[in-house]
């Protein structure tokens, strides 16, 4: 069986980091934190699981600090997570499974990422990430900000998801790095641009963020999944500017990346439902129930593939009276979200109006 390393990178986690290591000490055969400038109480609960506990100082660069922190591994692979991290239960069952089948020829292990969850319990962002390496092969972290690991070789894809549990969030950390990067002259990355934009966004700077998408889709250097969400994110700066073409247009613009995905069929179908136009709207509602993604190696909300997309039918055959298909979609939107209000209120609704046609048929 292989032997693990956790390596971890903190910085005033004290709230979380407890909650971390708990979910998996029982996994790993050593766990290596590196600390960045902690000032509460966080090395003193590291100390609780381990004594490998490293300083390093802190230069605006995260891949720096990851980097170091993967130096100080000393078994066959290493395992990366973040403080707000966590394996459910279910995942940590999932994960000793892995450990004890996985073949030493594998080079690297992508695992799902759940980013968040509705208040039924449905994952509704996620995507993959690679969490688990091999030592040898000395793999390296990229990127000062929203840094990625670059892999190569025998990859193999895990059932084993790991959960991003948040209580808090330093809002100004990543754009003030990006700020002090162009303000050195640094020239950004097609994928710093992109998430430099995405950073604008986020601080409601709708102008420059736009800018910036466009200097990124213009580079024509980005990863594909890259372009699709910098064209969504465009179509949102466009949305709260008011202008609807340029929003369109920016939604059809992710058409020539791939087909179309479920969030392109959302808005396409809001578009139409919008205008009345209800067999256009519902075409568009359909087919983003039958787009299926094996990867998931991009961001995914699932909202756009699940319950939203059946609860805009169901509005659209009420248009058309046809009721009974409007309540078959309510059904499977209640599925996912059997306490939402509209949903509710749907489906009390048609329950009296085929009732009612019953009666009179």
């Amino acid at each position: 069986m292989i032997t693990i390393s956790l390596c971890m990178i903190v910085k005033n986690e004290e709230e979380v980091i407890g909650r971390c290591l708990d979910s998996v000490c029982g996994l790993v055969d050593e766990i290596n934190i590196v600390d960045t400038g902690s000032t509460d109480r966080t090395k003193e609960i590291v100390a609780g699981y381990t004594n490998r506990i490293f300083d390093f100082k802190w230069v605006d660069d995260f891949s720096a600090a990851r980097n170091f922190s993967f130096q100080q591994a000393t078994k066959d692979y290493v395992l990366w997570l973040d403080a707000d991290d966590e394996f459910t239960v279910e995942d940590q069952e999932k994960f000793k499974i892995l450990k004890q089948s996985l073949q030493p020829s594998i080079d690297a292990v992508s695992m799902n990422y759940h980013l968040s969850s509705d208040p039924e319990g449905n994952v509704t962002s996620l995507l993959r990430r690679y969490r688990l390496v091999k030592k040898t092969k000395d793999f390296k972290w990229i990127g000062a900000v929203h840094e990625y690991l670059s892999v190569s070789g025998n990859l193999y894809a895990s059932d084993v998801a790991v959960t991003h549990s948040p209580l808090s969030h330093d809002a100004e950390r990543n754009i003030l790095i990006y700020k002090k990067l162009l303000d050195s002259g640094k020239v950004l990355s097609p994928r710093d641009t992109f998430y430099y934009a995405n950073e604008l966004v986020d601080h409601s700077d709708f102008e420059t963020a736009v800018l910036y998408y466009e200097e990124f889709l213009d580079s024509k250097l980005g990863w594909i999944e890259d372009n699709i969400r910098a064209c969504f994110r465009l179509a949102d700066c466009y949305h709260t500017l008011n202008d609807k073409n340029k929003e369109l247009s920016s939604t059809l613009r992710t058409l020539a990346y791939d087909v179309p995905r479920p969030e392109a069929c959302c808005r396409l179908g809001y578009y139409f439902m919008e205008q009345f136009k209800n067999s256009e709207a519902i075409h568009w509602y359909s087919q983003a129930l039958l787009y299926e993604n094996h990867q998931q190696i991009s961001l995914q909300n699932t909202s756009f593939s699940t319950w939203l997309p059946n609860l805009q039918l169901c509005v659209l055959y009420d248009r058309l009276k046809q009721y009974d298909k409007a309540y078959h979609h309510n059904e499977l939107a209640r599925k996912y979200k059997p306490d939402n209000d509209s949903i509710v209120k749907n489906k009390k609704y048609l329950d009296e109006v085929i009732r009612s046609n019953q009666d009179n048929s």
